[in-house]
């Protein structure tokens, strides 16, 4: 009997532990989510001068207690699957990607993990695990919209037979777009394919919370991968060897300004040469610009001479340290001689010509 009493104590004392343990850390769950609210919204002067309540403090502490609200619960249903193909450069897919996952969000769908781009201009075969975090992209936005690496093994065979359904969305578009038009297609076709997604969500005049996803996505959800990160913090220590430096993005490329349309400054023949890249591509629409005019609407970026200005004109000093993160530059020894004359210490990037009046340290 001693013995069984013993084991029951024992037992109860278990059961006790157990139940106080798990009663902690639901409090210090619900602490964090409560007290940055609270605390952010507290009276300025947490006690009033005397030791009796004021009116002020009263109707601080109702205030804070009639703001005061859990967020609503999410629901979520699979309306279908939603695939995209990006299109562009980096900096364009990453902002196609935060516009479709708060697409998916909005649309209640299940986003399969991006497509990058491997046909464009600089036909770069990476996948999207090749450059980003894919384990954290879908961990860190699981709250908000489910994502998978593929489709599920009962739609694979629609993937591999060609047979699902794939469009380009309209450029621009609001989110009633999306609701009314992509949304019964989904629902119809069970997965939908997008194969263009640059420009495909207006940028302003939309609701904050689509805003507020949006950012979410692009600085907390897109993470490099380690590889690359690593890789990223070694060059800049390497850099900050011979002190200060400039990475300069001289976005002055073939086909940035074939596409564009922006000569100003280009000879007669390098104009056509511009202009049958340009027509080479179907999907680039424009075809017939007029670049005075780009210009003086401010679409057209800084020409490299421009840029030596601009330098001059925040005081950067001559001898510093430029690095050029740009491809090859149209045009490169005529273009970029003011620069260099005004910068000798310029690196230029990895695929340009390495223009012989550069003077740079070895």
């Amino acid at each position: 009997m001693a013995q069984r009493w013993r084991a029951q104590v024992w037992i109860i004392r278990a059961c006790t532990s157990i139940v106080v343990l798990t009663c902690i850390v639901q409090f210090h769950t619900l602490l964090q989510i409560w007290a940055p609210n609270l605390l952010s919204r507290w009276p300025p002067c947490f006690a009033p001068p005397d030791s009796s309540s004021s009116p002020d403090f009263d109707s601080a502490i109702q205030e804070i207690a009639a703001k005061f609200t859990l967020p609503p619960k999410k629901v979520y249903k699979n309306n279908g699957y939603l695939m995209i193909s990006c299109n562009g450069g980096l900096n364009q897919m990453r902002a196609a990607i935060c516009d479709m996952v708060t697409i998916a969000r909005v649309l209640n769908v299940t986003l399969i993990v991006p497509q990058l781009d491997k046909g464009s201009f600089w036909a770069d075969p990476s996948e999207f695990s090749d450059i980003f975090d894919v384990n954290h992209f879908i961990s860190s936005l699981r709250d908000e919209v489910r994502i998978l690496k593929e489709l599920p093994s009962k739609l694979k065979p629609k993937a591999e037979q060609g047979s699902i359904f794939s469009m380009h969305p309209v450029s621009w578009s609001n989110m009633s777009y999306y609701l009314h038009q992509i949304l019964p297609l989904i629902k119809r076709h069970k997965v939908l394919h997008l194969t263009k997604t640059d420009a495909r969500l207006a940028n302003n005049g939309m609701p904050v919370d689509i805003q507020k996803l949006r950012c979410q996505v692009n600085y907390n959800a897109i993470h490099f991968a380690s590889q690359i990160e690593e890789l990223a913090h070694k060059i800049v220590k390497i850099l900050q060897r011979n002190g200060p430096f400039l990475v300069l993005h001289l976005r002055y490329e073939m086909d940035m300004l074939a596409f564009s349309g922006c000569t100003l400054g280009c000879t007669n023949e390098e104009v056509e040469e511009l202009t049958r890249l340009r027509n080479a591509y179907p999907w680039w629409k424009e075809k017939i610009i007029n670049a005075e005019i780009k210009r003086k609407d401010g679409s057209c970026p800084l020409t490299p001479e421009e840029t030596a200005l601009v330098l001059k004109a925040f005081d950067f000093v001559s001898d510093i340290q430029i690095y050029i993160a740009a491809g090859e530059i149209y045009g490169e020894e005529r273009r970029m001689s003011a620069l260099y004359s005004a910068y000798p210490y310029i690196v230029p990037g990895l695929s340009s010509n390495n223009f012989a009046g550069s003077d740079t340290p070895g």
